[in-house]
């Protein structure tokens, strides 16, 4: 959501650090806001970590609905393409994500076929995508989102030959993941043994004989106790506060019950975030279940959609602030929330009311188990809105994810 040209990092990271400061600069609380704006100014998420098909399924998303989201990696709005929305509006701050959104656009709409696309995001080692980037997705991208994948690195590697490896082992998520593996390894546990598993109890059985121990070392609870532990999962400080409230006071009590769930709940073949946490890869196709917009089945609705998408460098306050009264009917706000001052809540909610058609539908997730939202946005706003209270714990048992602590929907009321 910043400018991708821009060569500073400082002027990359400006339109995130409005987001994520709430102390003072020279504050041990707003150093550590300032290093998160530092990191979150280049790529974070290669993939969304929120379950599309729980999204889909709570929004009753269909055809005519017209949708405001948070882009993130962008998997997300290629999957509500196969409901055939009218319109998809992606907002996002950073420019990194602005920048692989607009590639994927393209690389939907230009690549030859569905194989091409499933080898240029879906398979790993695939030494030619940057070949296929230059001939049939680059002539088609803007200025500022060309600019961003063919910049050089250090070495004179340009950014996209990363699809010529493993581009979900990139950004801050892969980086923590790695990490995770790592940690894992140091501590005598390769996380990737859980994939040897046949069925869920041969999960469960691996993650409390192999898995689970390692929370309970000393070394890992101090690590995890540092709120720059969770960057790489783009957790600011604020979300970090929220988050611990969910376990016994440490962090590695509730790290470990999200990893429980990822690795326990759902079948492997059905989870393709186990398999990049686990196996550092997507499946196979036919192996197991994929992204929505990678399967094959999906690929013709999906391209035939692409058009009715478009990703807005943005503040998602200040761009609904943009649109008319009821011109919205689905709000998919991912965790933004967690980062938000109660001003910026109720600066958002008024935007949010105001847009709504009847009826419309607000999903979003947090790190702690509750909605964050009674007692800090205003009644006059929250009077207009149902919260699915039921609904809502039952989509956030199901979310394969597995990294957040509730999901939430709410329903617009009629005038």
């Amino acid at each position: 959501m910043t400018d991708v040209s821009a060569d500073l990092v400082f002027s990359r990271g400006k339109e995130v650090g409005k987001a994520v400061y709430q102390n003072r600069p020279l504050s041990k609380a707003g150093i550590s806001e300032r290093l998160f704006a530092f990191l979150f100014s280049g790529l974070v998420y290669p993939q969304i970590w929120e379950d599309p098909d729980v999204d889909m399924e709570a929004m009753q998303l269909g055809q005519g609905h017209r949708v405001v989201t948070i882009a993130s990696g962008g998997c997300n709005i290629l999957a509500y393409l196969t409901r055939s929305p009218a319109r998809v509006d992606a907002v996002d701050l950073n420019t990194a994500h602005i920048a692989l959104n607009r590639m994927k656009l393209e690389a939907v709409r230009h690549l030859p076929s569905q194989g091409d696309l499933f080898r240029f995001f879906g398979a790993a080692d695939t030494s030619h995508n940057s070949k296929a980037y230059d001939r049939f997705i680059a002539p088609h991208l803007d200025p500022v989102s060309r600019h961003y994948w063919e910049r050089r690195n250090w070495r004179g590697r340009r950014r996209i030959t990363v699809f010529d490896r493993n581009f979900y082992q990139t950004g801050l998520l892969g980086l923590f993941i790695a990490m995770g593996h790592r940690t894992g390894k140091f501590f005598g546990v390769d996380p990737a043994g859980i994939m040897q598993a046949r069925n869920i109890g041969e999960q469960r059985r691996f993650f409390n004989e192999e898995l689970a121990p390692v929370f309970d070392n000393k070394l890992l609870r101090w690590a995890t106790s540092r709120k720059a532990s969770l960057f790489g999962l783009g957790i600011p400080p604020a979300q970090y506060d929220s988050l611990i409230t969910s376990g016994d006071g440490t962090m590695a009590s509730v790290l470990k019950a999200r990893l429980e769930k990822l690795a326990c709940d759902f079948p492997l073949e059905n989870n393709y975030f186990a398999w990049q946490a686990f196996a550092r890869r997507y499946p196979n196709p036919g192996e197991a279940a994929l992204p929505a917009y990678l399967e094959r089945q999906n690929y013709e609705t999906i391209r035939g959609n692409v058009g009715r998408v478009a990703i807005h460098h943005a503040n998602l306050i200040e761009f609904l602030a943009g649109k008319d009264a009821g011109a919205v009917d689905r709000f998919v706000l991912l965790d933004a929330q967690d980062w938000m001052t109660d001003d910026q809540l109720n600066a958002l909610w008024a935007e949010i009311t105001r847009t709504a058609s009847t009826g419309a539908r607000v999903i979003f997730r947090t790190a702690a188990e509750p909605s964050l939202l009674p007692g800090r946005v205003s009644s006059s706003l929250l009077d207009q809105w149902d919260y699915q209270d039921q609904a809502s714990r039952e989509f956030s048992a199901r979310d394969r994810s597995a990294i957040y602590g509730g999901f939430h929907l709410y329903v617009k009321r009629a005038a």
